[in-house]
């Protein structure tokens, strides 16, 4: 089995009276316990900061479910199978495809939501307080 779920917490400071920053869990083999795997997958203000980042792309910074500093994530969408193999795929392959892979901004983007809405993209609209998700990216996988 596999999920994907979709998180946000609020962004530390006074900006998190208005934003949020979203990121993706990518969860495997769910119905067994001891065997699932979890990464997260997020954009992050400052490159290369652990050892499987691409750039701004990073996996596994943070635990899956830790919030960013001003207060606990919450979920705000999930997919289960087919649907979440799909995202998933789309996910797992974005340190090749995803194009702004080394830009980061916090206004007006590209950032952690520009990601997130890319991810998404033709399955819903990140909320208003996803500041960067509406950022053009240029076409790609």
């Amino acid at each position: 089995m596999i999920r994907v779920e979709l998180l946000a917490a609020r962004i530390p400071g006074i900006t998190g009276m208005i934003a949020d920053h979203y990121w993706c869990v990518v969860l495997r083999g769910c119905k067994a316990k001891p065997h699932h795997t979890f990464d997260r997958w997020e954009v992050w203000q400052h490159p290369y900061q652990n050892d499987s980042s691409w750039g701004h792309l990073h996996k596994n910074l943070l635990p899956p479910y830790q919030g960013v500093g001003s207060g606990p994530s919450r979920l705000v969408r999930q997919w289960l199978d087919e649907e979440a193999l799909f995202i998933a795929g789309r996910i797992e392959s974005s340190p090749s495809n995803y194009p702004l892979i080394q830009q980061y901004a916090y206004w007006p983007g590209p950032n952690s939501n520009t990601f997130a809405q890319w991810v998404v993209r033709d399955q819903m609209t990140l909320g208003s307080r996803a500041i960067g998700r509406g950022f053009p990216v240029p076409n790609s996988g």
